[in-house]
This record gives structure tokens, sequence and C-alpha cells, in this order.
């Protein structure tokens, strides 16, 4: 929903984390430089030091001397990382920003190195669409199709996968490939488009979630989808997905789906409570003011299914705007642990603003809001932060099995001095100190 515009007003906020080999700078200014240690998991435990020169006008004029410890802990590749992350991809933007044909090779040559860097924060899902735009232009881009619809001469339809595959495909060639979640059986406007050969022009209809029709187009579809993803081997990792939808048109959607292809899993970003109902969803994401019962929680985990929290334009707290203080990012995930949920869902990754290098307002929702990644693979503070966050999630569950199998009465200790200080991060609203204490508990880490 849109914000108050004065709720948010314009500030400079240091976020973008640019490429650049060099760059130049006025006399008597200033410029932060943010420093990317990648420890080889190799490495031999111990204390390493080193020097950053700094050169101007050709020469050396100052070292600063870097300290780094490395402890005798080893992290999984971010492909086995189990915090579940989902931000969710936008393609188009990445080929409107660089000025490329969509679906070309040259815009997946562009979006490479910009989605390994998200694979290289453990993302699990690959966001994909069935039809036209499922949230009715609701950012600066249209998404563009990935499965065309087509209407023949003697009624029957046909549907061309050829750039769902090729985008699938790409995707976990980069190491994203735990779930396929496709947008939507529920579009934000209901309409969904299709080339019809009768007419010879791509025809746009408004159908209604409870309607005849609605029921016999998705269910032509939806048999002919599961028939494809089960040739591809895709069927077991993809979920037909639902976003904020009102309980009444998910009732109809679920029935329609169950009847034609029972075989998909769903995906809901639930804002009305709907998951109690349909405790069967492989993958459900509560708003973060939605408390979701712990024991829910790990009966779903039980079964193999997810349970994560979204934060969205409503939320002020932990969120990743660009005006957000930066250890937000990383509050976000102790959150997630502190409420033992598997891990974090947001829009978006990448859903670019017409600006996105020099201003990261969109209407009238909080600046940074649709985007946490810059165009050419630059990434941003909040992005790194919030992958520090997800290292952090992923080292307390290396540190509560080490405590709970060493079983003494050090590691008991250890571990209880843990989750204390956990504990404290399970709440929207923290203390004033809450900065301070996240570093105190991030200390029981190293």
């Amino acid at each position: 929903g849109h914000r108050k515009p004065e709720d948010f007003p314009a500030s400079l906020s240091a976020d973008m984390l640019d490429n650049l080999p060099c760059f130049h700078m006025e006399a008597k200014t200033v410029r932060p430089v943010w420093l990317t240690f990648s420890i080889p998991s190799a490495a031999v435990a111990g204390n390493y030091k080193g020097t950053l020169t700094l050169h101007a006008g050709g020469r050396p004029v100052e070292e600063f001397g870097i300290e780094l410890t490395v402890v005798d802990r080893v992290l999984p590749e971010p492909s086995e990382w189990l915090y579940h992350l989902d931000l969710w991809q936008h393609p188009s933007a990445v080929a409107r920003v660089h000025n490329l044909e969509v679906w070309s090779d040259a815009h997946f040559e562009k979006m490479k190195p910009l989605m390994k860097m998200l694979a290289d924060a453990g993302q699990k899902v690959i966001t994909a669409t069935l039809n036209k735009d499922p949230w009715n232009n609701q950012s600066f881009d249209a998404y563009a199709d990935m499965i065309v619809w087509t209407k023949n001469e003697d009624g029957s339809w046909s549907y061309d996968y050829t750039i769902f595959d090729k985008w699938v495909q790409f995707m976990m060639d980069l190491g994203i490939g735990k779930m396929i979640n496709c947008y939507s059986l529920l579009t934000w406007n209901n309409q969904l488009h299709y080339r019809d050969v009768v007419k010879g022009e791509l025809v746009t209809i408004e159908l209604k979630a409870q309607s005849k029709e609605y029921a016999e187009l998705w269910s032509t579809f939806l048999k002919d989808f599961a028939r494809h993803l089960r040739s591809k081997g895709w069927l077991e990792k993809t979920n037909i997905a639902m976003d904020e939808r009102a309980p009444a048109d998910m009732q109809a959607a679920l029935k329609v789906l169950a009847e034609a292809a029972p075989e998909l899993g769903v995906s809901l970003a639930d804002n009305h409570k709907s998951y109690k109902e349909y405790p069967w969803i492989k993958d459900v994401s509560v708003g973060a003011a939605s408390k979701v019962d712990k024991e829910d929680i790990a009966v779903r985990r039980s079964k193999g299914l997810v349970t994560t929290y979204y934060v969205c334009c409503a939320d002020s707290f932990p969120n990743m705007f660009t005006f957000s203080a930066p250890a937000e990012s990383v509050y976000a995930a102790w959150y997630a642990v502190a409420n033992d949920f598997d891990g974090l869902l947001r829009w978006a990754y990448n859903s670019w603003v017409e600006n996105p290098l020099t201003d990261s307002r969109f209407r009238t929702w909080p600046a940074g809001d649709t985007y946490m990644v810059y165009p050419g693979a630059r990434s941003s503070i909040r992005f790194e932060r919030l992958v520090e966050g997800i290292q952090d999630a992923e080292k307390i569950r290396v540190l509560r099995k080490q405590y709970t199998d060493l079983d003494s009465p050090e590691s008991l200790e250890k571990l209880q001095e843990l989750e204390e200080a956990i504990a404290l991060f399970d709440t929207l609203t923290p203390s004033a100190d809450w900065p301070e204490r996240l570093n105190v508990a991030k200390r029981l880490l190293n």
C-alpha cells in the first residue's frame, strides 16, 4: 500500500557499494571505503595481519594496518545454508536499465553476476511468472511474460514454456533451485492475457476467482504445466504462489488447483492469518507483525514445510530501506532465529526505479523498498549486512548442534548463554540499546 510522503522525508543515504578500481576526490573531503574479506574454507585458524595502502596522485600517501582473526570453524557453502532466503527477482528491470532486449542472450549475460551475488547470499527460491504481470505493475517495470498462452483456431490451448525453461535453468546453474515459486493463480487485477490466433491479437480478460471461466482456463493450463514440469524433473520443487490474497479468493483458487494439478505445491505470502486453514501449504510467509506459534512451525518443519516471515513497506522495523539503520538487516535474521522462523521473504531484490543509481524513491513508498542491490552487480551496505545476519543464523545453528552434542557442563552453559542472547531479539519494538545488544550477542558466535 501507499505511505504518506511526509512520513519519509527525502535524505541522502550512504548505501551503494561501487565496484570502481579508483575514484577522484576533491581536496579536504572524506570518502568511506568498504572492505570485504572472503576467507577460504581451507584457511588455517589464527591471527592474520595486512596493510591497506592509500594512493593519491599516483603515489602511496598512507598505510592502514589490518588484523583479522580466523577461528577454527567452517560455514557450509551458501547453497547448503538452511536459512530460507526469498528475495524476489525482476529480470525485466535489468533489461530496461541496460537497454537490452528482454530475454536476449545479452540480457541473460548481464543478469549473471547480479544473480550470482544473490546465490552467494544463500537464496533458495526462483521467482517466476505464469501469465501477465501478477502484481498489476506495482513496480517501475512490468514483468515480461515467461509463458506465452495461445488460444488456437479450434478453441484448444497451447503454452510456450521456452522463456520459463531458460530462466529456471539459468538460475539453477548459478546455484539457486530449492523452490520455483510461480506467480500467480491470483493476480492483483484478476487479469489474464493470451494470443488469440483467430483475432490475430493479444487479448486481455478479467476473471474472478469464483467464476466458471476462471476454473476452466486455469484448469487447462495447470494440467499442461504439471505435465511440462514433470518432463523437466522440476515438479517436486515448483509452487503456485499467491501474494496477500483475500481468503475467499484463496479458497476458490486452491479448489481449482487441487482438482487440476494436486501434485503442485503452494506458496503463500499471508497477511490474513490464513496459514492455519491450510497447514499443508509447502511455503508460508507471514507478515512480520503476525506471530506464529513455535509449535505450529515445529510441526510444519517436521513435515518438510517452510515457514518464514516477511517485511514490506508497512513495516518500520526491522527493514531494509535505503535510510534504515544498516544493522536492521542483521537484526532481521536474529528476529527469525528468535521466533523460530526458517528465514525471510522480501520484495524485492532488484525492482529498480527509473534512476536506481541516484534516487531510490518509488511513488510514495519508503525509499529503497523496491530493491536492495544496484545495476552492474553493485552491492549495498544493507545487502551485505543482510548476508552477515544470515551467516549469524548459520553460525547459531552450527553452535547449537556442537554444544548439544558435546553435552558437557561447559558446553551447556555456553548454549544457555547463547539462547538467552537470542531471546532478546524476538520483538519488533526493541529497547533503544538494541545495536549494542546485537554486537554483544554476535561476540558469542566467534
